[in-house]
């Protein structure tokens, strides 16, 4: 047999496996890895986007929650997983692109050992204040920070994590300084911020509207382009006159390896789940917005959010963990 002869029987034979098992996939359920605790924004948008993807596939989505080290040790299980697209990361800011930046030993990198499927939502983080500190905007807080350097302190579910950066942001875009004091979650951060144990956060808006609108915290302003239809009243950051923007970003990964077809499987699925007006209703309704981009998008987005942390991360000061 002629080697050109070979080559092409080869070719077909693979084209042929990939075809098998494009149809195949998924035969069993499929683990959706959400590197955060229950209740934050991380895992209410992965329980809301697994449960669609299943409907889809007609396989169940099992979420499962891996807390610690602001989202790494979630990602670094799905980056060593058999790469068979049946172990898969919802994956936001913190391990994707953060914390590669704070932490020189993170045992995997996310841009080599872990494939985007799909970015699948984006979604404003609230600046919040305990009703006891006397500042009604932001201005007044930043006033107020200002006259007291080093006095107030803002909360987050760890360090590395979005809700942190956001913070960080916020003290190099407003020239002051307030004290980190991380906490194992967004909801435990929460609570502190309820009990007074912590005078500021930025956090997601669907856990905290309800704590808004029951006046246990009192908000400031939302990060993204355009004010909350949910709380049309809160001025965006921009409009309290900072010029700096605080939105977490979410989106489905592999690890790396996993067949083409099975990628381009799963981006399809996320695709159809998340033109679901239904879906769409219900995440609006936790001022989150779907999104769905490409594989190549969202690796895009990855890497450029990764230098954009790296750049806050140095002008913060903050030293490799």
């Amino acid at each position: 047999m002629k080697p050109v002869s070979r080559v092409l029987m080869l070719a077909t034979w693979v084209v042929s496996c990939q075809l098998a098992m494009a149809q195949s996939y998924p035969g069993k359920p499929i683990r959706m890895i959400a590197p955060s605790g229950a209740g934050g924004p991380v895992d209410v948008i992965c329980r809301a986007v697994s449960q669609g993807l299943g409907e889809v596939v007609g396989q169940q989505f099992v979420v499962e929650n891996r807390v610690g080290a602001a989202g790494l040790i979630g990602t670094e299980i799905v980056a060593k997983s058999p790469p068979d697209g049946y172990t898969l990361l919802f994956g936001f800011s913190g391990p994707l692109a953060i914390v590669p930046n704070l932490n020189p030993n993170t045992p995997y990198d996310p841009q080599k050992d872990l494939v985007a499927i799909s970015q699948v939502a984006s979604a404003p983080y609230v600046l919040m204040v305990h009703p006891s500190v006397p500042a009604k905007s932001v201005k007044q807080l930043v006033a107020l920070a200002k006259s007291r350097p080093g006095k107030l302190n803002f909360g987050s579910g760890g360090v590395g994590v979005g809700l942190h950066m956001a913070g960080e942001l916020f003290k190099v875009a407003a020239g002051v300084k307030i004290v980190h004091v991380p906490y194992k979650g967004a909801a435990p951060a929460m609570t502190a911020l309820m009990a007074g144990e912590i005078d500021m956060m930025f956090n997601g808006m669907s856990p905290a509207i309800p704590h808004i609108r029951s006046g246990r915290v009192r908000a400031l302003a939302v990060g993204g382009a355009k004010r909350s239809s949910l709380l049309p009243q809160l001025p965006t950051v921009k409009e309290a006159g900072f010029e700096f923007n605080t939105e977490g970003w979410y989106g489905v990964l592999a690890p790396r390896g996993t067949p083409h077809v099975i990628v381009t499987r799963l981006h399809e699925a996320i695709i159809r789940t998340l033109a679901d007006p239904e879906l769409r209703k219900n995440l609006a309704k936790l001022a989150v917005e779907t999104v769905g981009s490409s594989p190549a998008q969202f690796a895009r987005k990855i890497s450029e959010e990764s230098a954009v942390w790296a750049k806050v991360i140095k002008s913060a000061g903050i030293k490799a963990q």
